[in-house]
């Protein structure tokens, strides 16, 4: 069974380039904290690094589990499975982790600003893209979103 190639619309692919370029600007920024000695956080800095890479491998890791999830149960359909019934948006919510890891791993101010810029950016991505998966999957969309509330972390969002 091969899987159908999935091409979000042009629009949406804005949105997406747009939700991807905080995490981006954190990579590029990021390590001048440590090159200038600029942006440096207010927090001990080794614990602050140690733990921003464990939060870093951690939003990873779920990052690839979710691709890999992705693209082995995606061939058209709704996903309500695996880690999709506990969040209706694990792509997005394993960027925000990955953005927070390398902020906190780069010890930068700005790259947690960066971070926390990202997440008024990824609900107006998760609001459209909500809109189109309506559209597309009508009633059984609407009856995932009440059987899956949480759309970026359980009990917040």
């Amino acid at each position: 069974m091969s899987l159908l190639p999935y091409k979000p619309p042009k629009n949406l692919r804005l949105l997406f380039i747009v939700h991807y370029a905080p995490l981006l600007l954190i990579i590029m920024i990021g390590p001048m904290t440590a090159l200038f000695n600029i942006w440096q956080l207010p927090l001990p800095q080794w614990p602050t690094i140690i733990t921003g890479g464990i939060i870093f491998l951690a939003g990873t890791l779920l990052y690839f589990k979710w691709e890999i999830f992705w693209h082995k149960t995606f061939h058209g359909q709704l996903v309500t499975t695996g880690i999709c019934s506990t969040i209706r948006h694990p792509h997005y919510t394993s960027l925000l982790i990955i953005g927070y890891g390398l902020a906190l791993f780069f010890y930068s101010i700005a790259a947690v600003l960066l971070a926390t810029i990202a997440i008024p950016i990824m609900i107006i991505s998760i609001i459209d893209e909500e809109h189109l998966l309506i559209k597309q999957f009508g009633s059984d969309y609407k009856e995932y979103m009440k059987q899956t509330p949480w759309r970026l972390i359980p009990k917040i969002f």
